[in-house]
């Protein structure tokens, strides 16, 4: 596979103890917009996505519900993957972690650590949370005493545990990260991973007795421990790039040779609060095994509402779904991508939606409708052979700001410069002022060439919408009278006296309610 032309994206996996929610859709939305954007640039993708289906917490809410945790984890699966598919997400594969190629891909792992002495036993006694599913030293713990990252409280607890070796790769890891300045994205989440790495790096606990948690994958050398959920979670990128054999045999696919697989990930996309797995647990579990290690990890911030992290235990979640049944999946998409600088922060509020949803309507929507029914009443919807040259100036500088935009991973950016174009073609209309020149037969040259020009500009302006609304933009090119939406490449060359243009509905409607 040509390394230049591949792109191996990845979402984490979702933990299918809880619903789909906002967080989840805008990390899922995030990948799936990078992934069409490189379709469109004539890479070959995959983009992989799916549930974490192991854990304490899946044990202990089966019980809960009074189901077997397989039934929990299959339901939550399902819904996890129908949603994507109504929110148009297009993963090339939906990976399960009680799949049984990936419990055979984590042993065959761990069997290579273990064998190269990077794992051993001993006796852990600390605190330990639950949701968190992580042991915490006395003095990690809030002055309450409870759980640092989530706030619940914790147990105090003494077992046997398995640890791999992390330790032993601490100088190696920071050689890595400042030999590679770009390796963690933003710079502000880099400069928080080297700062963790400053302190000396414990080694990792990387099993739980199965007395005690029994819902995971049983260590291949002690049937009497499961595999941390953690470890098993972020294993599942390698599983799904083909990289190693689920036999588990010695010297298999992968472990000294990855040619072939997808293997390794050219983008993990991940929230600041898993920052820590992927940054520190992943790259050195890596680095034991003798594999590559991820080209790149982009690492976005939260929602927040108000001043809060969006929370299930606050009650402050808002749900995507009910806000695409009255704005449409792209309306929601559009906002999410628009709304948060890709690795800051960003706030929801129903304002913020609704003038997210008016610049759709005022500024995209107004263009098309405006030029397609300017192009049907004036020529029925043949612009002939006029040139259409007289946006090509802006059409040019937004393409290389678009592109600049998304290879620094700053998608808000690429978005803004593509919505700032539809700008300069509103105005291009008003300067331009085809009804007058429409009333005037000598002028029929210079109406063929504006109408030419928005015909030429709207092309364009499909194909740079087009990975954050693919439905919209495959509305709208079939109204420009395309088959499909082009390539970026395709939409400056596309010969317009050859297409046929029909009326389109409102692309975004106004809203009959409030969010």
């Amino acid at each position: 596979m040509n390394e230049l032309r591949r792109r191996y994206l990845t979402t984490p996996i979702y933990y299918a103890s809880g619903e789909p929610h906002i967080g989840h859709a805008y990390t899922t939305f995030l990948a799936d917009t990078l992934a069409r954007y490189h379709r469109q640039s004539g890479a070959h993708v995959f983009l992989l996505t799916g549930t974490d289906e192991y854990g304490q917490k899946i044990q202990e809410e089966a019980a809960k519900r009074g189901v077997e945790p397989q039934q929990l984890c299959d339901e939550m699966a399902a819904r996890f993957a129908s949603a994507w598919k109504e929110m148009d997400i297009e993963y090339d594969r939906f990976i399960r972690t009680t799949e049984e190629e990936h419990r055979g891909v984590v042993q065959a792992f761990l069997t290579r650590l273990h064998r190269r002495g990077f794992i051993y036993d001993d006796i852990y006694s600390g605190w330990y949370c639950v949701h968190e599913e992580r042991y915490w030293t006395e003095k990690d713990l809030t002055p309450e005493g409870n759980c640092p990252d989530c706030g619940r409280p914790v147990r105090q607890i003494e077992e046997k545990n398995y640890f791999f070796r992390m330790s032993g790769f601490q100088e190696d890891l920071v050689q890595h990260i400042e030999e590679h300045p770009d390796w963690i994205v933003p710079e502000i989440r880099r400069n928080e991973v080297l700062g963790f790495l400053q302190q000396p790096l414990a080694d990792l606990s990387i099993s739980r007795p199965a007395s005690r948690l029994h819902w995971g994958v049983p260590l291949p050398f002690d049937e009497g421990h499961v595999t941390y959920v953690w470890v098993d979670a972020l294993i599942n990128y390698l599983t799904a790039s083909g990289a190693i054999d689920p036999d588990g045999s010695e010297g298999s696919q992968g472990f000294d040779d990855v040619t072939g697989s997808w293997w390794p990930a050219d983008l993990h996309i991940v929230g600041k609060d898993i920052l820590t797995p992927h940054a520190v647990y992943w790259p050195t579990l890596l680095m034991a095994a003798g594999l590559p290690l991820p080209r790149q990890l982009l690492v976005h911030g939260w929602w927040l509402s108000g001043k809060a992290k969006m929370s299930k235990s606050l009650g402050n979640v808002v749900d995507p779904l009910d806000l695409r049944e009255e704005f449409g999946t792209d309306a929601v998409r559009w906002y999410l991508m628009r709304e948060m600088p890709t690795g800051a922060d960003a706030s929801y509020t129903p304002e913020r939606f609704l003038a997210r949803y008016g610049e759709l309507a005022n500024v995209l929507g107004n263009l098309a409708s405006r030029a397609i029914s300017m192009i049907v009443r004036y020529r029925d919807g043949t612009v002939g052979d006029a040139a259409g040259s007289g946006l090509d100036g802006s059409i040019g500088s937004t393409l290389a700001s678009y592109h600049e935009a998304m290879a620094e991973l700053k998608v808000h950016d690429a978005l803004e410069a593509a919505m700032d174009l539809a700008r300069k073609a509103n105005g291009y209309v008003e300067t331009g002022e085809p009804w007058t020149l429409a009333k005037d037969p000598a002028r029929g040259a210079e109406l063929d060439e504006v109408l030419a020009s928005l015909l030429r500009t709207l092309i364009v302006l499909s194909a740079l919408f087009l990975p954050v609304m693919p439905r919209k933009m495959a509305e709208l090119s079939s109204s420009l009278g395309l088959s499909s939406v082009p390539s970026l490449e395709e939409a400056v060359r596309i010969d317009t006296s050859t297409l046929e243009v029909r009326k389109l509905s409102p692309m975004f409607p106004k809203a009959e309610t409030q969010v």
